[in-house]
């Protein structure tokens, strides 16, 4: 990666590409001109105006690219009909950023070697690695090796790249301001509909945020996520005080758009998180926590079939009431959401025993498990189509998709990330680097705990947090590391 902001440095490069676009550009404008095209005629200008901020000045179009991604609306709304997707206009900016990092490295510019060679690195190249194989040995390679690209470019736009930029610490706030205050419109958008419907709604709560999230589960996820940010700058101080008062009210308003979303894995997420921050303020010893964790699986196990009945008579389905709706999570007896989740869980566990190494393919899912649905287990919401979402679990996802080591590539990403994070949250006593990376620890947390009921990362909206909270926990890992160099260099010099 290059030391300033310019992908491409070398200046007769520059002046090589600036003509040959705007040649371009002049040849086919004039054939638009020629053939009337409107629509492509305003499109193209926009598209030139892209690729020459990403030569030029690449971490524009890295902060353009977050905004627009809260905003970003499924192609198939503006045309319908349409046999693929994307989501406009993130995606083809994520697929420009690609392909001129990928260009940056051909023409011999190098990825900072403490970056690339990060534990947290390490761990991202063997869950891409498996990714890849399995998607030669997909059952429908076409679409594996699309769900793979995808995947690609956001990790690169939102990892390696926001990891060399978070270099320059002010980034990381530049960075989840960008986000959220492109997310207040959809929140407002959001409730906006909602009170049209009635607050207490709790049905029209699940659709009144499309086009721009597909549903309240995936909505609920990505406010969770940013929510021990906000709540971080609020307590911590560590924001300028005459901001104060509107960070208060940007908190509030994702707290009541997060209770209003009815997502109940996000509430569960935020509990979990909120859990994690208290064992982590009281400073108790793993240890502890390991034999805690151990002491309540024995117990689950030894009691299951009793847990089970008790579970079976809970009748609360969804409900507008909050407390009534979060205890509907452990309904197993006629909660329509509930009884398809486990559905699809039951499928993706029978599709694994059928193909529990390679898996059948990165993204195939959908398209395969329809046959492994069992008469008894259908719901009224349940499909043959593949349309009404994937396997409900990032990790049952991996297992069905890309075998027993695509699952367990995911979860050691996630063990190696929360290793780092509290390593470095235990090691500075910078009260700035302790709030940024406590808050990345718990947005991420808020979501590995609803990866377990749903999966959401292979959409740009829950990339972004993803993969730039993780970006943070090593961008500060390094930076603490460089600070205790510099310590000991001092020292003995």
């Amino acid at each position: 990666m290059p030391q300033n902001n310019n992908i491409i440095p070398d200046r007769w490069l520059k002046y090589i590409l600036f003509y040959a676009v705007s040649f371009a550009f002049i040849l086919l404008n004039a054939y638009l001109v020629l053939k009337k095209d409107t629509l492509l005629g305003i499109v193209v200008p926009v598209a030139f105006a892209v690729i020459l901020t990403a030569i030029y000045s690449y971490d524009k179009i890295i902060w353009l690219t977050i905004f627009f991604v809260p905003l970003s609306i499924p192609l198939k709304d503006l045309i319908p009909g349409l046999p693929f997707d994307m989501s406009l206009p993130s995606e083809p900016f994520l697929f420009g950023i690609l392909i001129v990092f990928l260009l940056s490295l051909l023409l011999g510019k190098k990825i900072d070697r403490n970056i690339t060679r990060h534990p947290v690195s390490i761990a991202i190249y063997f869950y891409l690695a498996w990714m890849l194989i399995t998607s030669f040995s997909s059952c429908i390679p076409l679409v594996s090796f699309k769900y793979l690209l995808s995947r690609i470019w956001f990790i690169v736009a939102f990892f390696f790249i926001l990891t060399y930029l978070f270099k320059k610490s002010a980034n990381i706030e530049k960075f989840v301001w960008i986000f959220v205050i492109a997310f207040l419109p959809v929140i407002f958008y959001t409730i906006g509909r909602h009170l049209s419907y009635g607050l207490y709604n709790d049905q029209a709560a699940h659709w009144v945020m499309t086009p721009f999230f597909n549903d309240h589960t995936s909505y609920g996820a990505v406010l969770a996520m940013y929510i021990p940010f906000l709540v971080g700058f609020s307590l911590s101080g560590i924001s300028n005080k005459k901001y104060r008062i509107w960070i208060w009210a940007v908190t509030a308003i994702f707290l009541l758009a997060e209770v209003l979303s009815y997502a109940r894995a996000a509430w569960l997420g935020l509990f979990l998180a909120l859990g994690i921050w208290g064992i982590m303020r009281l400073k108790i010893k793993f240890k502890t926590i390991a034999i805690t964790i151990l002491s309540l699986f024995i117990i689950v196990v030894a009691f299951q079939d009793q847990i089970l009945q008790k579970l079976e008579q809970n009748s609360q389905d969804s409900s507008a009431n909050l407390l009534d709706h979060f205890t509907s999570m452990t309904n197993i007896s006629t909660d329509a959401s509930n009884l398809e989740r486990i559905n699809r869980w039951n499928c993706a566990l029978k599709m694994f025993s059928e193909k529990p190494f390679l898996g059948w393919g990165p993204g195939t899912y959908a398209m395969k498990y329809a046959p492994y649905q069992v008469t008894s287990q259908r719901t009224i919401i349940s499909t043959n189509s593949g349309n009404g979402g994937n396997a409900h679990s990032e990790y049952l996802g991996a297992l069905a998709e890309s075998g027993v080591l695509g699952s367990l590539s995911f979860v050691a990403l996630i063990i190696v990330v929360l290793t780092i994070g509290i390593r470095a949250y235990s090691k500075t006593d910078d009260k700035r680097l302790k709030t940024l990376i406590i808050c990345a620890i718990l947005g991420l947390i808020t979501y590995y705990a609803h990866g377990v009921l749903n999966n959401f990362l292979d959409t740009d909206k829950a990339s972004v947090p993803f993969w730039g909270f993780t970006a943070i926990i090593v961008a500060i890992d390094l930076e603490i590391k460089q600070q205790k160099n510099t310590r000991l260099e001092e020292q003995n010099g």
